[in-house]
């Protein structure tokens, strides 16, 4: 016989979430290993004894961790998703019956706390991948991402000359110049002028200053902030993450991504002995950090090194480069620019009638050589690169650190920071960082399960779990 279902709400009934949230789910897999007592001493620091009781710091984070999680992590998106899942409620502790947070308290909470409360949690979690074997800290591969900031490009604007005389003195001039001729940047462009071009010396953005301008090739220009990541080779466990400005190149930023990775390991007897990396981290004084850390880095050479050498012989002797017409380019100085380099420079006589001359220098009427002080460092580097185990560091680096870059920016929430200000951003990406080192903690203590291999081989999708 046919069945036909009538609903009618019960006044009262007989419910416990425990009994609804399968042994298998991921949150409640979490509820079981994420110990997040510490919290509470903690964040007393931040609270006085009067007045109204505020969140639950162990609610707040928990509640951060969906949001990551489900790749919602909008304030707003995470109490909705909340509220509608009973898995998610029993994660964090709430009944079907009670009220949760307003999603302006998480945004409040996220600006009260200091990044050092992050950090801990972020310790804490690789503290336990550190307790269950996952990694050994010896091998880094180490890349960055830009992330999109919360703020377009209509927000930019012209910097205030009077928040840096000295350094917009030139702008200053331009700009009592304009008022003296009765012109601005609009007619400049009226007029055929050419406009002044955009970059982060001379605007900013009103509604995010910290935020930078910067473009991948072939994409449109953003503002954006930078992720610095490192990963341990031997478990995708990221060991550091961070937010940087976006207007600087990765090497500028190598000494500090070691620094963080250090601190992190440090504390449980783990030391770095080699990293990988890009060649957008090549550079002398990146070069000079690996050797002051004792650190064997694998980062090849900038695309220049090779370039400038190609058909010249250097006479060490006599400091000087020979080229293959026989003519000698001298040592004439130095130059400052990301470190310190000797400059050589052919005599325009020999090159005007060399025949090879526009293949060699096209329409410049002489060949200029540097070479960095620190050049040996970067023969070395090269030589280390072309061997059979320097090839096969640059084929763990991009198995290892780009997927998991990719997983953080397309399912744990990295694809734009919905906060203000390069601090609240850090803090954005430390807690992605968590939640990507939690999956794989409990796929590792859980890899017995269909579960694991269904649901955490796979990035979690946003809304997606998972029932026997």
């Amino acid at each position: 016989m046919q069945g036909k279902k009538h609903y009618q709400e019960k006044l009262f009934t007989n419910f416990q979430l425990s009994d609804r949230v399968p042994a298998d789910n991921i949150y409640r897999r979490l509820k079981e290993v994420l110990d997040l007592q510490f919290l509470y001493s903690a964040t007393s620091k931040y609270y006085g004894k009067d007045g109204q009781k505020s969140i639950d710091p162990v609610v707040f984070f928990k509640l951060l961790l969906v949001g990551y999680l489900e790749n919602q992590p909008s304030d707003r998106r995470i109490i909705n998703i909340a509220s509608m899942r009973l898995d998610i409620l029993f994660f964090i502790g709430y009944d079907i019956d009670e009220e949760l947070p307003w999603h302006s308290t998480l945004s409040r909470t996220r600006q009260l706390y200091d990044e050092e409360i992050f950090t801990q949690l972020f310790k804490q979690v690789l503290k336990q991948c550190i307790d269950k074997g996952m990694l050994t800290g010896k091998r880094q591969a180490i890349d960055s991402v830009f992330v999109k900031a919360n703020a377009s490009l209509d927000s930019i604007k012209e910097k205030s000359i009077m928040q840096d005389a000295a350094f917009f003195a030139d702008e200053l001039k331009q700009a009592q110049s304009e008022e003296e001729n009765g012109i601005n940047e609009d007619a400049d462009r009226t007029n055929g002028a050419k406009p002044k071009k955009r970059s982060n010396a001379n605007r900013s953005s009103t509604t995010d200053p910290d935020s930078r301008m910067s473009v991948k090739p072939g994409k449109v220009m953003k503002l954006n902030y930078l992720s610095q990541i490192s990963v341990d080779t031997s478990s995708y466990v990221i060991t550091s993450i961070g937010a940087f400005h976006a207007d600087k190149k990765d090497s500028q930023y190598l000494d500090d991504v070691l620094e963080k990775i250090e601190t992190n390991l440090k504390d449980y007897g783990l030391a770095v002995e080699e990293v990988i990396a890009d060649a957008n981290y090549s550079s002398s004084s990146a070069l000079e950090s690996l050797i002051s850390r004792g650190i064997t880095g694998y980062i090849p050479n900038a695309g220049t090194y090779k370039q400038e050498r190609k058909g010249f012989t250097y006479d060490a002797g006599n400091d000087r480069y020979v080229c293959g017409q026989g003519n000698t380019l001298k040592f004439i100085g130095y130059k400052k620019h990301h470190g310190v380099s000797k400059l050589y420079m052919s005599k325009r006589s020999d090159c005007k009638n060399c025949p090879i001359r526009e293949n060699c220098i096209g329409k410049s009427s002489y060949k200029m050589l540097t070479n960095s002080l620190n050049s040996p460092l970067f023969d070395e580097m090269h030589k280390r690169i072309r061997g059979e185990y320097g090839k096969e560091m640059m084929t763990i680096r991009k198995s290892t650190v780009e997927p998991v870059i990719g997983t953080l920016v397309e399912y744990l929430g990295m694809q734009k920071i919905r906060t203000i200000g390069i601090k609240l951003a850090n803090k954005c990406m430390i807690m992605a960082g968590i939640a990507h080192n939690l999956r794989k903690l409990i796929k590792h203590q859980g890899d017995g399960l269909w579960w694991a291999l269904l649901s955490l081989s796979e990035p979690l999708k946003a809304g997606e779990f998972y029932y026997s």
